[in-house]
């Protein structure tokens, strides 16, 4: 691989160690490298999901994200179980990112999650050192305004700096890879522990024989083609440490041109009968196409699908169906995806459901007809998204919204589906 003409960035990629568990450590006033804390969704719940879990939970106790709150040893004094809040994680992710605005502008920035980011700094070398020494001076700044330990990978492109902070820096505070060291760094790792590379796609690269991301870059790329597609030849240009994805972007950009649809699931908090998923379907057209009519956009296919019990083994379906004309009107989408739900339904207990609508366009008025009012319908959802901007999200509700099984309420007091 000839590397002399493809760009060298300075880009790092920031990761605040176990977030959600270092934020309740600020809170609790201890420290979150040595305090022995646990985040859940829900205290009620024995088997509800670990969200986070402080470096000492996972050294000692083995439990980290995914774990379950019945796994938390209880005799421990020294373990702390917080319930999730949100809302405070999201305030502390915006003011981390409008710190790191100090250092770059904010086209810079690229955020990836709640408590990981990419930034770019080219060309401040004049300003605040060379790339190691900004990577220590941000270290620094999130630590004294924040008190959360941090770790920053770095790297010519995002996908170095990522695969660097994954594989070391989680490790050793610092860590950078350049195109230089990608044989001796990264080609002896297995392929799984590189970024973008999953379970699924980590079994058919080994039935390839392709176990280290060596082997993957040793790979005839004709045959990863052949295999894979565009993803093979994506990873194979990942082996040797090419990412020419853009290092810039348009944080003001509201066109929604790059968005291919609007979708929203939910994993149930009991087991639902067939009889109940209405309500629940209804809850979710209305947030999904609340969504779309947001973006002032429209949708063809409706996609929908359903997870039963893992007490019943599992499974479920998901279908998807497309109409002529385009549609942002919750009852349109809720009627379709009752009839994928009658039509596949098989009389199991329902602990998940989800439903996107997709293929997008423009909503630029309504088509005539003869039998239905659009018009109307098409205004109403307006209407009834201004009501809710104006007095809040349950101003206003359709009806099956307040029985038992209904999810919108609950769900307004949450954020990502933890309390808020």
């Amino acid at each position: 691989m000839d590397y002399s003409a493809l760009p060298r960035h300075n880009v790092l990629c920031v990761d605040i160690k176990s977030f959600f568990a270092s934020v309740e450590a600020y809170n609790l006033t201890v420290d979150p490298l040595t305090a022995y804390i646990a985040v859940i969704g829900d205290k009620k719940r024995s088997g509800s999901i670990v969200l986070a879990a402080s470096p000492m939970m996972k050294k000692e106790y083995r439990i980290k994200t995914g774990s379950r709150l019945y796994e938390i040893p209880t005799g421990d004094p020294r373990i702390h179980v917080v319930e999730a809040n949100m809302g405070q994680y999201l305030q502390t992710s915006i003011e981390i990112t409008k710190l790191m605005n100090k250092f770059v502008p904010m086209e810079a920035i690229h955020q990836y999650s709640i408590d990981e980011f990419w930034i770019t700094a080219d060309g401040i070398e004049g300003l605040f050192g060379d790339r190691w020494e900004l990577a220590r001076q941000i270290q620094q700044v999130i630590y004294d305004e924040f008190r959360l330990p941090s770790c920053i990978g770095i790297g010519p492109n995002r996908f170095l700096s990522k695969v660097i902070l994954d594989t070391e820096a989680k490790k050793k505070g610092i860590a950078e890879c350049q195109y230089e060291d990608v044989q001796q760094k990264l080609w002896p790792l297995p392929v799984e522990e590189i970024w973008g590379i999953g379970r699924r796609m980590k079994r058919n690269l080994n039935r390839q024989g392709i176990v280290t991301l060596g082997d993957l870059a040793r790979y005839p790329l004709s045959m990863l083609k052949k295999r894979f597609g565009i993803m093979g030849e994506q990873m194979w240009y990942h082996a040797w440490g090419v990412d020419l994805s853009p290092v810039l972007g348009q944080p003001y950009d509201n066109t929604h041109s790059t968005q291919k649809g609007y979708g929203h699931g939910i994993t149930l908090l009991r087991d639902y009968t067939g009889d109940e998923v209405g309500a629940v379907l209804l809850d979710l057209a209305e947030e999904v196409c609340r969504r779309t009519r947001t973006a002032n956009m429209c949708g063809r296919t409706i996609h929908f699908g359903i997870g039963y019990s893992n007490y019943e083994g599992g499974g479920g379906f998901s279908r998807s169906r497309s109409i002529d004309v385009p549609t942002n009107v919750t009852l349109d989408v809720y009627k379709i995806c009752m009839d994928l739900f009658r039509e596949n339904y098989n009389g199991g207990i329902i602990r998940s459901v989800h439903l996107s609508l997709n293929n997008l366009s423009p909503d630029d008025g309504t088509q005539l007809n003869l039998f239905e009012n659009n018009e109307k319908k098409h205004r109403l959802g307006y209407v009834m998204d201004s009501i809710r901007a104006k007095y809040g999200p349950t101003a206003i509700l359709w009806a099956r919204s307040y029985t038992d099984a209904g999810v919108a309420l609950d769900r307004s007091k949450k954020i990502g589906g933890h309390r808020a």
